[in-house]
């Protein structure tokens, strides 16, 4: 067997977004979705992060990774680039342990979302091409460089970037006659072990391309960018995930089941000096409850919150309610509810937020956590919405279904 290393960079010193590659993304640490990425492939025979720092280590190790060594701090700085690491752990490797794989393959934390097969596409690509020095990924340039400028200040004429034999202009030419662009992505590189130690680069001379469809183009350098991918994460794109695989919404929703404490509600309390309580909801998540009826779609509410609330909420919201039920029984009521009422289990929706609602996760033919939700809820779910429990997150799964009833 070929010896297939992938080595995951991952220091410490992130500016943009502190500790970013042990920070939650979508329910998982960043770096995790790059182990996930190696150990889906059948090709990669070993999986190392490179990291300066201990705490990194420590959760590469928990989700399935090596780390034999700490990288030096000269090599962990703002400008450092990745051949000198590359270079490190690879000579650590071969002083120490002898180890001399004949592939190495780049998996950028920065770049999670990756399909299922692309780093066996990658490695594949490699092996059938003798002559490739590297192969790399690459998505259709969203701006076209023939129509770039270089900037030489505000009192000097621009100067044109690119130029293109047999067109004069090619800055005022329609792009369909321009040739061809790529832009290189940060998923993956499956290099020549020799291209790194013998040609000292990470991609040589001969470099063949890995098309990548341009939906998995991500690179997170700020909490924007975060914000941004983790949506497209929830959106139900097939992507290789640390955890289980995220179903996608049933063809034929029959029933929508709510949790009521951080679901219907914020999950904040007010009590008063007699004790009442009172919670706060949003009146938009009542709109859309009679159409969804109408179209054979029942909304119900079931919580282990025994305050009489959840009964006055529900009627106002025009739903059934079960309250009161213990928080070791969610799950087994919610099989008698179904049962009772007819309904399969894989044509309802059940949205929660906390641990008790994990066993109905399991019930459920598709599980949807609030944007709030606790951690683990979210790792468990299929669908993450991006309202809060309290502040329209059953409006937005409301408007879900209807759009799939159109």
């Amino acid at each position: 067997m070929t010896n297939i290393l992938a080595i995951i960079p991952a220091r410490g010193g992130s500016k943009g977004i502190p500790r970013k590659n042990i920070r939650n993304f979508a329910g998982y640490p960043l770096i995790a979705w790059s182990i996930a990425a190696a150990k889906r492939s059948s090709l990669v025979t070993r999986i190392i992060v490179s990291t300066d720092d201990e705490e990194i280590a420590e959760v590469a190790r928990a989700w399935g990774a090596e780390t034999p060594f700490l990288r030096p701090e000269e090599l962990a700085q703002d400008k450092t680039t990745d051949l000198p690491v590359f270079e490190h752990a690879l000579k650590w490797l071969e002083e120490i342990e002898g180890y001399h794989p004949k592939i190495v393959v780049q998996l950028r934390p920065t770049s999670p979302i990756r399909p299922r097969t692309m780093v066996d596409d990658a490695i594949n690509i490699l092996l059938d091409h003798p002559d490739a020095d590297c192969v790399r990924g690459v998505v259709p340039a969203a701006q076209n460089p023939f129509k770039m400028w270089r900037f030489n200040g505000e009192e000097r004429p621009l100067g044109q970037l690119l130029e293109v034999p047999g067109i004069a202009e090619p800055y005022n030419a329609p792009r369909q006659i321009l040739p061809p662009v790529y832009w290189q992505t940060g998923h993956i590189d499956a290099i020549r072990t020799a291209t790194i130690v013998e040609k000292k680069s990470l991609t040589g001379n001969v470099i063949y391309p890995l098309m990548i469809d341009p939906k998995y183009t991500v690179d997170i350098d700020t909490l924007q960018d975060w914000a941004k991918y983790e949506a497209v994460i929830y959106s139900g794109l097939d992507v290789v995930s640390p955890g289980k695989q995220r179903r996608p919404m049933p063809e034929a929703v029959k029933m929508i089941i709510c949790d009521f404490d951080g679901v219907v509600t914020d999950n904040l309390v007010l009590t008063d000096e007699n004790g009442k309580e009172t919670v706060a909801a949003s009146r938009s998540d009542s709109m859309h409850i009679k159409t969804l009826r109408e179209n054979g779609v029942e909304v119900m509410i079931l919580s282990s919150e025994p305050n009489p609330v959840v009964k006055a909420r529900a009627k106002k919201m025009g739903v059934e309610a079960i309250h009161g039920v213990g928080l070791q029984d969610k799950g087994r009521v919610m099989r008698e509810v179904l049962e009772q009422k007819k309904v399969r289990a894989e044509d309802v929706i059940y949205i929660g937020n906390d641990l008790n609602d994990l066993p109905c996760f399991e019930v459920a033919g598709w599980s949807v956590a609030v944007a709030d939700a606790y951690p683990e809820v979210i790792r468990a779910a299929d669908h993450v919405l991006t309202k809060g429990g309290g502040r329209g997150a059953i409006r937005e799964m409301c408007e879900m279904v209807l759009a799939r009833l159109k």
